[in-house]
């Protein structure tokens, strides 16, 4: 590696370089206020380092490494008893348990790094394999990877430093962009074909009779159980999960955050039965974690209504777009979400393993089959 930056790894956020916000003020998922959250808040299994890297004595960028130990993971998740679920927990298990995130796995998109000039990106990446190199030592990592990157950051990485690196591709983030000419939701409406006005108006119909409200931070204290009850409800029933948020998650982010963090709360008759988060970043909409009781949700239709909820949110606030993530990726479609595809970087510890990553990784992660659908009118 040939570079002439200098980095510097700390654990705590207390200890971040002068100048660290002012280089993450496009992105608050590096932003001090954030790293804070992670500090008090993470998932058991999670710990952080933040890196700044130097041009001499300047600081020109920022990363987030997150060190993720499996094998401290009770379940990856329940739903799934499938023969290629069990060997996939396997490897993982014994192969793959501790792993190295450039970038951050509880989110979807590039929230790896900032930096002060566009044009320094391919030796600042070239010093965060060094540093990442060097958290390996102390951690002894199966695996490291740099995530998530769109097609135009690719050309970054055509470097001899990730030649050895398995480039891959899993779900695509939905993303929904917002017509900068509407100013309410009946704007948006409007703008949907009939098929998908008659959607919109049967999932409206079907959500007569629950509440919703944004929770302040003294009310999420207060539905800090039940909250944490939906929001496992949803997590346990994924197919495979990394992590679990510890329960008071969403309270530290509203303490940390403030306006920035919304919990919406979705009520019936005075009852928490199901909630979504949102978190303001930037000219951005990012969705975050959500809960529901699985019953209430089919009855009321209740995730369809959360996404024309949170559609609603961004057009009122007057956001860009909204980042809706991976998961559920034809419904998001159906409300008008379009996929974009995320890459990443990844290397295995042991070469032999690391020469057929390729092959394992298509076997564990298959191509996801879905329809994309059009709801607007031409």
């Amino acid at each position: 590696m040939n570079t002439e930056y200098t980095y510097q790894i700390v654990t705590e956020s207390q200890y971040l370089p002068n100048g660290w916000d002012s280089i993450a003020q496009a992105n608050i998922f590096l932003s001090k206020k954030y790293l804070e959250v992670l500090e008090s808040a993470a998932p058991t299994n999670i710990s952080c380092q933040y890196i700044g890297i130097f041009n001499q004595e300047e600081l020109i960028g920022i990363a987030l490494a997150q060190f993720i130990d499996l094998s401290h993971l009770e379940s990856y998740g329940k739903r799934d008893k499938k023969l290629k679920t069990w060997v996939r927990n396997y490897l993982f298990s014994q192969f793959s348990s501790k792993l190295l995130f450039i970038g951050n796995n509880m989110l979807s998109g590039q929230n790896a790094f900032a930096v002060k000039d566009q044009t320094t990106i391919p030796e600042i990446l070239q010093t965060l394999k060094q540093a990442a190199y060097d958290i390996n030592q102390n951690f002894k990592i199966h695996l490291t990877s740099f995530k998530d990157f769109m097609p135009h950051d690719l050309p970054y990485f055509d470097q001899a430093v990730f030649k050895k690196d398995l480039k891959f591709t899993s779900q695509p983030n939905m993303i929904f962009e917002i017509n900068p000419l509407w100013n309410q939701e009946d704007d948006y409406v409007k703008a949907l074909t009939k098929k998908y006005r008659d959607q919109y108006k049967r999932s409206r119909n079907k959500a007569l009779g629950v509440e919703k409200r944004m929770l302040t931070l003294e009310e999420i204290l207060d539905q800090q159980e039940i909250i944490y009850d939906l929001y496992l409800h949803v997590a346990e029933n994924a197919p495979f999960n990394t992590f679990y948020l510890p329960k008071n998650h969403f309270y530290v982010l509203k303490e940390k955050l403030k306006d920035d963090f919304m919990l919406y709360g979705y009520f019936i008759d005075g009852k928490l039965i199901g909630f979504n988060t949102l978190i303001k970043n930037g000219k951005s909409l990012d969705t975050y974690f959500l809960g529901y009781d699985d019953k209430i949700q089919k009855e009321k239709m209740l995730y369809l209504n959360m996404l024309y909820d949170m559609i609603a949110c961004g057009i009122s606030l007057k956001f860009e777009n909204i980042i809706f993530g991976r998961t559920a990726l034809e419904i998001k479609s159906s409300v008008g979400a379009t996929d974009t595809p995320m890459f990443g970087f990844m290397r295995h510890s042991q070469p032999l393993i690391n020469q057929f990553l390729g092959r394992i990784f298509n076997y564990l992660e298959p191509v996801t089959t879905w329809k994309r659908r059009s709801p607007f009118k031409p």
